[in-house]
């Protein structure tokens, strides 16, 4: 599909208005952060469901809605006032890859990371360069994973220093950063620019940026999510994520 530059901006502005909307949280995973009220427990919740926003999203629903029972829907104060021993009574939690033993250590060093690091927010807003949040999410690994863990479980957090595409980390960062008060993300970090977010690139917004010409290189990759910023970029430099709701709704909803 051939548009001209501004035909193309016109088109894919309508596309973000159509699914940037509220009826848009109910059928996705940020319908789990939107449960709770607290910055913390918002953030927690938001991190845990993007975690494992993989496959058959009734069942991503379904799951996060069990990790939020298991955290006795009150994330935070779950992690901050429970013992390696409360923690180890997590049992039975799978979600494809996920599992169990996974989930008890997220929970761990979500602790640590609110006990010792300052919270989420401040690592991200630590490490973030002038027109990037990709050396912030290399570096969270590195802090992530500074316990002691199994090796399996480091699968979980992308590194976009080695080559990933971070889909589920860029979507988490736009949940928490991006406030365009249409009331689907959040605007919790006002420390961040969203100017500096990434695009979730996943195979839908993937095919559906390369049909448009926004796009070239063949694998969903770190170097592909650099590309596509490049290109939103320049539709809004302010706020090029918002472009996420028109290819991900175009490529998941209109088969396009």
């Amino acid at each position: 599909m051939k548009l001209k530059k501004h035909e193309l901006k016109e088109f894919l502005d309508e596309k973000v208005d159509l699914y940037n909307r509220p009826a848009f949280i109910e059928l996705d995973p940020i319908s789990i952060p939107h449960l709770y009220s607290k910055k913390e427990d918002i953030e927690i919740s938001g991190f845990l469901a993007a975690t494992i926003s993989w496959g058959n999203r009734k069942m991503i629903l379904r799951n996060a809605k069990r990790m939020m029972e298991l955290v006795d829907h009150s994330p935070y104060e779950f992690i901050m006032n429970s013992s390696n021993k409360d923690l180890e009574m997590i049992k039975g939690f799978v979600h494809r890859t996920f599992n169990s033993v996974d989930l008890i250590y997220f929970l761990k060093a979500l602790q640590n990371i609110y006990r010792n690091k300052g919270g989420l927010e401040n690592i991200f807003k630590t490490f973030q360069t002038s027109d990037s949040l990709q050396p912030a999410i290399h570096k969270f690994h590195k802090i992530f994973f500074e316990l002691s863990h199994e090796k399996r479980t480091e699968r979980h957090i992308p590194d976009p220093f080695k080559g990933s595409a971070a889909k589920k980390l860029n979507m988490y960062l736009r949940w928490m950063i991006r406030n365009d008060n249409r009331g689907v993300d959040f605007g919790l970090w006002k420390s961040i620019s969203p100017s500096i977010l990434s695009c979730p690139l996943d195979i839908h917004s993937g095919e559906v940026a390369r049909k448009l010409g926004l796009l070239t290189r063949k694998v969903n990759d770190a170097k592909a999510v650099i590309e596509l910023d490049y290109s939103l970029r320049k539709m809004d430099k302010e706020d090029p994520v918002k472009y996420d709701f028109a290819l991900f709704g175009l490529g998941v909803f209109e088969g396009f």
